[in-house]
């Protein structure tokens, strides 16, 4: 096979991602501090960084003094550039979000969706709907569509990346091979992304949250479903077919609680919410309401001991969990996200992390930090709206086939549509 030779255009590329990535990561710079950061040179430097203020990708912000000189100005990624959205498809309803470049809500739709006959939320009821959602936020923030860089939408379950557009395939909510991104693209020429719910939020965390910093990382998200972000060297960990991150499915009891996979003792089948939900309302005499764990561990006081043997028993599962992943991956960082882990991490972090570390090699275990998700227990639409500014930071704001002319808005667009996150 002949390998591909690196072109003037290539090296355009990556420079200008590097400028780019830093300047949206490490907010407002100079252009003396982006040589610094990127090791480019300051020549290239105003070169790339002039090329992309006359396209609008970068403007001005501001002035900060100098060593005896005239002030240097200083450089933002330009929040109106394009605007992005983010979606979460819940069991029942779906999230949709609209974001400027500048990560500030301009808008927010939430729509109920039908339920399918395997008992999860219907393929084409959430594609129907997702696509109302995005036209809701437009139109909410005021803005044309065509402005839109690109819609990212977070699943429950393994997304398929191999071929043209993202496969979803989760046996908890029936989702067998559904064709999501080809079912959103057939409705919208806005590019679309699609990505397990867990790694949008692990990416969310990673840039703007508790994992801001760490180069090895384990975002994990615990709901209704139990999943897992693992980040290795800074970079998302996908497996060879896009399957890691499944935590919840990794067997805790041989041939223990049947779990809503199909198969016998998973994590999830203890500490998914439904699960311990179930067994508050069995020692309470109340109704298995969603609400049942947040009302319970809000209350004041001690717990009362049946629910204080559930609580007490899931908090040392999820221990169990989360020092599998301390012996797995050796993570500078494990991040608690999601409903019911916020929940159960506000009140007993503490025995989350006695539990995690009686269960887990020491010495692993002793260079790891447990911590609370920041951004929130919803937070699956904000990470998928990062999805297509992933792409837009690769890319340098250039499309795929970079020519010499600046790219319009619209040119960049298209070329998102023929990429994939």
């Amino acid at each position: 096979m002949e390998t591909r030779r690196t072109t003037v255009r290539d090296v355009r590329r990556a420079n200008r991602a590097s400028l780019l990535t830093d300047l949206f990561h490490g907010g407002r710079q100079s252009r003396q501090e982006l040589g610094d950061t990127t090791a480019l040179s300051q020549a290239s430097v105003s070169n790339l960084i002039g090329e992309m203020i006359e396209e609008g990708l970068v403007e001005e912000a501001g002035l900060v003094g100098s060593d005896g000189g005239r002030p240097r100005a200083l450089l933002r990624v330009a929040p109106g550039f394009g605007y992005v959205a983010g979606a979460d498809v819940g069991e029942s309803r779906v999230t949709v979000e609209l974001y400027d470049l500048a990560m500030s809500r301009l808008g927010f739709a939430q729509i109920p969706i039908a339920t399918g006959a395997a008992g999860g939320p219907d393929p084409e009821s959430a594609a129907e709907k997702l696509l109302e959602g995005l036209d809701a936020v437009v139109a909410e923030a005021g803005i044309e569509k065509s402005e839109v860089l690109g819609f990212g939408v977070g699943v429950a379950g393994v997304v398929d990346q191999s071929g043209e557009a993202p496969v979803v395939h989760s046996q908890t909510t029936g989702w067998d091979g559904v064709p999501l991104g080809r079912m959103l693209r057939d409705g919208t020429d806005v590019p679309i992304f699609v990505e397990n719910g867990a790694k949008t939020v692990g990416q969310a965390e990673m840039w703007f949250g508790a994992g801001r910093g760490a180069r090895h990382a384990v975002i994990v998200m615990v709901g209704t479903g139990v999943g897992a972000a693992v980040v290795m060297d800074g970079r998302s960990y996908r497996g060879a077919h896009s399957n890691a991150g499944e935590w919840g499915h990794t067997t805790l009891v041989y041939g223990g609680d049947v779990c809503r996979c199909g198969a016998r003792g998973c994590l999830e089948a203890y500490i998914g919410s439904d699960k311990v939900i179930a067994r508050l309302a069995e020692v309470t005499g109340q109704e298995p309401d969603p609400k049942l764990l947040n009302r319970v561990l809000a209350a004041q006081g001690e717990l009362e001991e049946g629910v204080a043997e559930v609580i007490r028993q899931t908090v040392g599962y999820l221990g169990a969990g989360i020092a599998g992943l301390v012996n797995l991956f050796s993570p500078e960082r494990i991040v608690l996200g999601g409903p019911a882990g916020l929940a159960l991490g506000e009140r007993f972090l503490p025995d989350i992390r006695d539990a995690a570390a009686r269960n887990a090699l020491r010495h692993p275990y002793s260079r790891t930090r447990i911590d609370l998700c920041q951004l929130g227990p919803d937070a699956v639409a904000m990470g998928a709206a990062t999805l297509p500014i992933a792409r837009l930071l690769a890319d340098g704001g250039l499309p795929v086939t970079a020519g010499p002319a600046p790219m319009s808005r619209a040119a960049h667009r298209r070329s998102l549509s023929r990429g994939r996150p």
